[in-house]
């Protein structure tokens, strides 16, 4: 009996798995492959794209698990207990009921003088009068000199209120030095701060090719240092009449730098010029009194007792002569002196230092003055076109001041100032004669200008020569094509 029941299960199982492969009998047919038999008869498992959608499947599960299982026992985690904090009363400093003044920054306003300007116009310009521009000239005291003459390029700052008034006022009163005038308080204030001065040395060597101005510019200084150059030496060489080409100089030079910006050009530290082969040097020394000034390596001053030429000219008209022909007079006439043919207004200058002698109109000579020098020398300045106002006869005047104007006075026929050079009365060449050595410094100074100033400078303005030449001499030839 049991054994037909177990005949009949079987028989049962049979038909329900025949059914279900005719039912799925396309997946039978597809999957008839899939064996986990490694026997070597059996082909080897390949995947198909159904192998891998089940593999994907079942990493896609077994990674959300991973993510989902730890945030649903964190959530599980019961919530902590608060922390308890406990609040204890401090004892504060009181505070200070008056505040202190918050520190504010003048605005000042810069002005730059510019040509033409005189300071009443500046002021104006602010909306100030000329009450104010006293004001400043009062409170500024022994400095006021400084604003009575102003150049272009000079600056002055302006401190006004909300009202427009003026409250304070800055100037320059020397390149080293700023005066502050306040107006702010019971009273006017003026305070002098000394500005951050820096002097940086140049060195420049130019030969002469076509003028001195041009050798200065190539050598790369500017015209007004060229100016000094010139005006060092111009006791010894008349720079229209005796320059030639391949002269040369060499200088150092400093400029100011105030504040840490060029201010401007200094001073010449040192310098020689070689005219017509014939060396010239001037060195700046600090004499005993304070003051500086420049001497030859000798020790004599390089200003000399005379100048040379008291004029700015362009042209010598007529020599020193014995004999020629008067252009007006038409005859033959000695000739006692130099014509320096310049503009009409040029300045005519002392030639040295003395008393005026004569002063006034003179017969040919026109407008003319005589200075007395000492009790030999004596020097004559003829066809002027004006006197400077105020001098006359007896006043004493000093070497470079200005005595009158170049014009035509006279028996000219053109504007010139006629030059006479006088010894006991004689009137002689004044670009030959022998002019006096000025006499050299004393000999405790001479000995401290030797070794602390002509030394180190002619050994450095040496080592610059030298240089050059050794550049020249190794500077590849130019060859004309």
């Amino acid at each position: 009996m049991a054994e037909e029941n177990m005949g009949a299960l079987q028989a049962r199982k049979q038909a329900i798995c025949r059914k279900a492969q005719r039912l799925h009998c396309r997946f039978y047919e597809r999957c008839a492959h899939w064996s986990f038999n490694r026997s070597s008869d059996v082909e080897p498992i390949r995947w198909h794209r159904e192998h891998w959608m089940l593999a994907g499947t079942a990493l896609l599960i077994t990674l959300l698990s991973g993510f989902i299982m730890p945030s649903w026992a964190n959530a599980m985690r019961p919530a902590p207990a608060p922390v308890a904090h406990t609040l204890l009363p401090l004892a504060l400093p009181k505070a200070d009921l008056v505040q202190a003044p918050v520190s504010t920054v003048d605005d000042w306003q810069v002005v730059r003088v510019q040509p033409g300007q005189t300071l009443s116009d500046i002021f104006n310009a602010h909306g100030l009068g000329m009450s104010d521009l006293q004001k400043v000239m009062d409170a500024a005291g022994d400095h006021k000199d400084a604003l009575h003459s102003i150049r272009p390029g000079e600056e002055f700052d302006f401190l006004l209120g909300s009202d427009g008034s003026l409250k304070g006022f800055r100037f320059d009163p020397d390149a080293a030095n700023r005066a502050v005038v306040r107006f702010d308080g019971a009273q006017p204030t003026l305070a002098v701060q000394p500005r951050d001065i820096d002097r940086r040395e140049q060195v420049a060597h130019g030969v002469i090719r076509s003028s001195l101005y041009a050798a200065g510019d190539q050598a790369g200084v500017n015209a007004a240092m060229i100016g000094k150059l010139a005006d060092l030496f111009k006791y010894d060489i008349d720079f229209v009449q005796d320059l030639r080409v391949g002269d040369s100089f060499t200088m150092i030079y400093d400029d100011i730098y105030r504040d840490g910006v060029r201010y401007g050009q200094g001073d010449i530290v040192a310098a020689e010029f070689v005219n017509q082969g014939k060396r010239y040097t001037a060195y700046r020394f600090k004499k005993a009194d304070g003051n500086y000034g420049w001497f030859s390596e000798d020790g004599r001053p390089i200003q000399k007792s005379f100048l040379r030429i008291p004029v700015d000219f362009t042209r010598i008209s007529s020599k020193f002569s014995s004999a020629r022909m008067h252009p007006i007079l038409g005859r033959m006439r000695a000739h006692k002196g130099v014509d320096y043919a310049a503009p009409k207004g040029t300045p005519i200058h002392a030639a040295g230092d003395g008393v005026i002698k004569y002063h006034g109109w003179e017969r040919g000579y026109g407008n003319f003055v005589v200075i007395q020098h000492n009790k030999t020398i004596s020097t004559a300045y003829g066809h002027m076109s004006s006197f400077v106002k105020g001098q006359h006869v007896g006043e004493r005047v000093r070497q470079g001041e200005v005595i009158g104007y170049v014009g035509m006075t006279g028996l000219a026929t053109g504007p010139h100032l006629h030059y006479e050079f006088r010894v006991n009365g004689v009137q002689r060449n004044p670009q030959t004669v022998t002019l006096p050595k000025p006499e050299p410094l004393p000999a405790a100074q001479l000995a401290r200008f030797e070794s602390q100033v002509v030394k180190p400078q002619l050994a450095r303005l040496t080592e610059l020569d030298n240089r050059i030449k050794l550049a020249r001499a190794n500077a590849p030839a130019n060859h004309d094509n």
